[in-house]
């Protein structure tokens, strides 16, 4: 079976790495690999055709600025896949990017399958993009369990439901099998606070600043109070830089386990919007999210046709997680909620019912791996006539 992957982000190859293996259980021996991956794919056997930090980059003013390098590389990934022609096309998260070279392919090699794991967030904004993926996308493989039903409704492609891979992290795991992560923590001294600025050098750049002043006037409403800032081994020396403006420094860390260990030790969390809220949630942490769009999207935020952009609020269906956007950014605010969220308050309280209830909501009786390797194989079986 020849495969080829076209995965634009970290995020993305994680999710594709476990896809192989799952693959690889059920056809031993029997697979090629190729298109564009990072390095845990690439641990797996695929060859990348170049590096996808190229294409690690949010916003719209940053998509526009590398636009023409963009196309270049959209061209020469789908060149590559129909050259190649695969038995199936694996397009994971990167909508920008990824359902770009799809089209291309489909439109040049029609037969061959094409599914789509991670899909856009129609959900979110810009609801007219499930539609028009249909043409493109055979099965769109789904990571949170309101997506297939969103899907329908939208007239997307048919759409299956498998579990977030998040759940089969070890360091989440490992808390999520406790008798919960927070339990008796509030009775220790002093409180500890996780800080989170987002993945990308945008996101750190806009919040850095607001959440050191935040961080500043937490510990006067909570004297003693400690924080850890886990980051990317890439971005530590750019948010060292930053903290040490800060007025309370924060420990900063590096690695998987240490960010899972400071989701283990932490009292609350002040987060960037994103798929880290997710993680928070299901670590049992209670947060405050906040966020800040680039000057280009924001002039176009009136597209964003979402209730919420929290991940939890979606897969909840009501607004347990505040957030904090823009103007509403705001230390002395920001502050007073997280020293709510760090006591014994009927907020915590409310948000670890949540948690707990999209822990029930998001369980699966497989592997997320596992179940999106047999729709997979399944194409491929089927074919497309």
């Amino acid at each position: 079976m020849k495969i080829a992957f076209v995965v634009g982000e970290p995020s993305g190859d994680a999710i594709g790495a476990d896809l192989i293996r799952a693959l690889k259980a059920r056809r031993p021996g029997n697979l090629e690999l190729f298109g564009l991956a990072g390095e845990a794919m690439q641990a797996e056997g695929l060859k990348t055709l170049f590096d996808i930090d190229e294409l690690s980059i949010m916003g719209i003013s940053a998509i526009l600025a590398r636009l023409p390098q963009l196309v270049r590389r959209v061209n020469q990934t789908a060149d590559a896949i129909v050259a190649a022609e695969p038995d199936v096309l694996v397009v994971i998260d990167s909508p920008t990017f990824s359902h770009r070279v799809a089209k291309r392919v489909r439109a040049k090699l029609p037969h061959v399958p094409i599914v789509n794991y991670i899909p856009p967030t129609v959900w979110a904004w810009r609801e007219g993009r499930a539609a028009k993926m249909r043409p493109y996308v055979d099965h769109a493989i789904c990571a949170l369990p309101f997506e297939p039903e969103t899907m329908a409704r939208l007239g997307g492609p048919p759409s299956t439901y498998v579990g977030h891979p998040l759940m089969k992290e070890p360091g989440l795991a490992a808390i999520m099998a406790g008798d919960g992560p927070l339990a008796g923590k509030l009775a220790k001294s002093p409180p500890r606070l996780v800080i989170l600025p987002g993945s990308r050098r945008g996101e750190i750049d806009r919040l850095a600043g607001d959440f050191g002043a935040t961080l500043t006037r937490l510990s006067e409403l909570l004297p003693g109070v400690t924080a850890v800032l886990p980051t990317l081994p890439r971005h530590r020396p750019r948010i060292e830089a930053e903290a040490a403006k800060w007025l309370v420094k924060p420990e900063i860390v590096t690695g998987t386990d240490a960010k899972w260990q400071a989701f283990a030790e932490a009292d609350a969390a002040l987060a960037a919007s994103g798929t880290v809220s997710l993680e928070l949630a299901l670590a049992g942490v209670p947060m405050a999210l906040a966020y800040k769009l680039d000057p280009v999207a924001y002039q176009i935020r009136h597209m964003i046709s979402a209730w919420t952009a929290a991940m939890p609020n979606f897969v909840v269906g009501h607004p347990l997680v505040p957030e904090h956007f823009h103007e509403f950014v705001r230390p002395e605010m920001l502050a007073r909620r997280l020293a709510r969220l760090m006591t014994d308050t009927l907020e915590r309280r409310a948000q670890l019912q949540g948690f707990d209830e999209i822990r029930r909501l998001m369980a699966v009786d497989r592997a997320p791996g596992d179940a999106a390797a047999e729709i997979v194989v399944g194409l491929v079986a089927k074919g497309r006539g």
